[in-house]
């Protein structure tokens, strides 16, 4: 008999939408201390510079803007597990847009101020199951913004590669869905029992095809920190370069996850 199907994590509303505001503070906070020669500083997603990032930063929250002005779907067909691939599909149109409001936009803070601000308005308008048109499918809006902290947690750690010695912290919150999330993706991606992937403290999945663990030690297990996750399912870090730097901690015959990242797009 097959392994009964286990029901979709969930995540606390309120616990979301703190964590998202909380990391684009954050986020905000450390922009205001940037220089223009800092802005000007490339970063490690193709050409962007700091100051394109920042602007994609910004679109985070301005994706929930623009997806409330459209009209709102009649019903749910996409799940959370669905985001990470389909954001692939996005990334040109993301790319061009980020350059356009970098230059739109001179001012940084002005810009996420009043990002913030609107963003802070449509949550006041709309209830968290109001339905938004994204590109994994139909979404409540409590949904999507567990992407948000997806979104905020990989790029403020791009935003701390690019700009020598500023450090701009992760929220707890922000940092624990992203985590989750992305855990939950790769299961979903290599579906199986094999293998534990261990995210301490926030998250083990079950995944790869194989003999299915039912106890004791698991034969094949992977380990690693909730950054050093993040980097992998976000291609920011390769699998063999994370495993020779021991930032991964990976034993058993399916205990490699190469063939499985990165996981978004």
């Amino acid at each position: 008999m097959p392994p009964a199907r286990k029901r979709p994590r969930t995540y606390d509303p309120a616990k979301t939408r703190a964590a998202v505001l909380a990391q684009f503070g954050n986020v905000r906070a450390a922009v205001r201390t940037l220089t223009p020669e800092q802005l000007a500083l490339p970063t490690r997603l193709g050409d962007w510079t700091v100051r394109e990032l920042v602007a994609h930063l910004g679109m985070t929250l301005r994706a929930v803007a623009r997806l409330v002005d459209l009209p709102e779907p009649a019903k749910r067909d996409g799940t959370l597990l669905d985001w990470p691939s389909a954001i692939a599909a996005e990334a040109p149109e993301i790319a061009g847009h980020a350059r356009e409001l970098a230059e739109r936009h001179p001012d940084p803070d002005a810009y996420l101020a009043a990002t913030q601000e609107r963003f802070t308005a449509d949550l006041a308008a709309h209830p968290g199951s109001r339905l938004l048109a994204t590109g994994a499918g139909a979404l409540s809006l409590d949904d999507y913004l567990v992407t948000r902290t997806v979104e905020l947690v990989v790029h403020t750690d791009d935003l701390n590669d690019a700009v020598p010695g500023l450090d701009v912290p992760l929220d707890r919150r922000a940092l624990a869905a992203c985590t989750r999330l992305l855990a939950d993706a790769l299961a979903a991606k290599a579906p199986g029992g094999s293998t534990e992937v261990r995210i301490p403290p926030y998250a083990v999945v079950q995944c790869v095809a194989g003999p299915r663990h039912t106890r004791g030690t698991p034969p094949n297990v992977v380990e690693t920190d909730p950054l050093t996750w993040t980097r992998l399912a976000s291609g920011r870090l390769a699998w063999r370069d994370a495993v020779q730097d021991a930032k991964v901690s990976a034993s058993g015959e399916r205990a490699d996850l190469e063939p499985y990242l990165p996981l978004l797009g």
